[in-house]
């Protein structure tokens, strides 16, 4: 590691460490970050800090919980599941705090259930995923598959064409997303003509956009998540493949992730999700100024960020009507929760423990936001297992794929 990037993890530190600190010995209710501050997955996960800070500042000046502060404790979980899993425990055991609040990638989050459950604690998770997955110690804040997946292949097909071409990263979430699409494909008398994966963290490889070339789908389907977007979206306007050509639907591409690269590689792009910065509504429009006012107006928000604002906004109200933030506590309240949240009304499913969210679909726009397209009108019911099979047919098919998680 070079002086300047020792000097820039210094810096970090301090500016973490000084957030953090709890001021003149008041008593304080701690939390747990559990984000990549580095590697991989950095890019999309720094943000998200951004949006719990803002959340703890607000229920903080609202009065905290029964009159204490809420402090925070960010730690780097360098976008390694097994650092993941350990931060858990020691924030846990070590530092006590009171509820997690983290992790992106579907192996961390495996990696830290089993820690939440171990010791009957909490865990609020913020981003979609490929569901097949309820824990009693985890609250699901970002989409189950029927929330995102599901209609955005529907929408895709009706709109887009049936010729359709897979490429994700190589872990679970992309592998078991496909098995739901490829389902999806049957059913509605489509075509698969490729599927393509690429190791997490690695760049988009030329035999791939070669590939796509040579298929000619109608639309790639995407669920590559982290840094390899930057490579593939790079590679694809490099080799002529323009939205007006073959359109990219992303699942896992937001406001974050278009700032981070050549926003003209993803103009005419399509992304899904429950929430875009764009929602003209007077709650988000409200949030977005507030978020502006604290961290700059070039900052931008996406759905990963707003579900981490809500997770932490949804466990301040659990925790006040407990009268304490113990997790044994909360775990009564919690289930009990609605929120007039940016993206809408969100509510928390007694049975699933997931939220209750409203599906939409966006198209880049050259000023890096998106222009919404369609949403389901209504809040969806969260359905973690799709239907259609048998709870332990997806668990046969989830152990199949477990294997390639990094």
């Amino acid at each position: 590691m070079g002086l300047l990037s020792l000097v820039s993890l210094a810096v970090l530190s301090i500016l973490v460490w000084l957030w953090y600190a709890p001021s003149e010995n008041q008593p304080v209710i701690q939390v747990g970050v559990l984000h990549s501050l580095s590697g991989t997955m950095a890019v999309s996960e720094k943000p998200l800090v951004n949006a719990l800070q803002l959340a703890i500042e607000e229920a903080n000046a609202t009065g905290g919980i029964n009159g204490q502060k809420i402090k925070a404790v960010a730690v780097d979980c360098r976008s390694d599941p097994i650092e993941c899993a350990y931060q858990a425990e020691r924030l846990i055991t070590q530092e006590e705090v009171q509820a997690l609040f983290g992790c992106w990638t579907s192996a961390c989050r495996k990696a830290v259930k089993p820690v939440v459950e171990k010791y009957q604690h909490l865990l609020f998770y913020p981003v979609q995923y490929e569901g097949m997955e309820q824990s009693p110690n985890i609250i699901y804040t970002g989409a189950a598959p029927n929330q995102q997946i599901i209609p955005a292949v529907i929408w895709a097909l009706e709109k887009l064409g049936t010729r359709i071409y897979l490429v994700g990263s190589d872990y679970v979430f992309p592998r078991m997303a496909n098995i739901i699409i490829k389902d999806l494909l049957v059913a509605k008398d489509a075509v698969l003509v490729g599927e393509r994966y690429v190791p997490l963290g690695k760049s988009a490889a030329d035999e791939l956009i070669a590939d796509i070339i040579k298929q000619r789908p109608d639309v790639v389907l995407n669920t590559l998540n982290g840094d390899s977007n930057i490579s593939f979206f790079r590679s694809l306007a490099k080799a002529g493949i323009t939205p007006d050509k073959i359109p990219v639907l992303s699942f896992s591409i937001a406001e974050v992730e278009l700032k981070a690269q050549d926003t003209q590689m993803m103009v005419g792009h399509f992304a899904a999700w429950n929430y875009f910065q764009s929602i003209k509504s007077a709650q988000n429009q409200a949030f977005v100024q507030r978020f502006h006012a604290r961290f700059g107006q070039q900052t931008v928000l996406s759905d990963p960020m707003e579900a981490s604002y809500i997770g932490l906004h949804l466990w301040v109200q659990a925790a006040r009507e407990a009268s304490s933030a113990e997790p044994a506590s909360v775990q009564h309240t919690i289930l009990r929760q609605s929120l007039l949240a940016p993206e809408g009304v969100v509510s928390v499913d007694r049975a699933t423990r997931h939220l209750w969210k409203m599906a939409r679909i966006g198209k880049a726009r050259d000023n890096g936001q998106f222009e919404i397209l369609w949403d389901s009108g209504r809040p969806l019911e969260p359905a973690p297992f799709p239907s259609y099979r048998r709870r332990d047919e997806w668990m046969q098919l989830l152990q199949s794929v477990e294997g390639v998680s990094p």
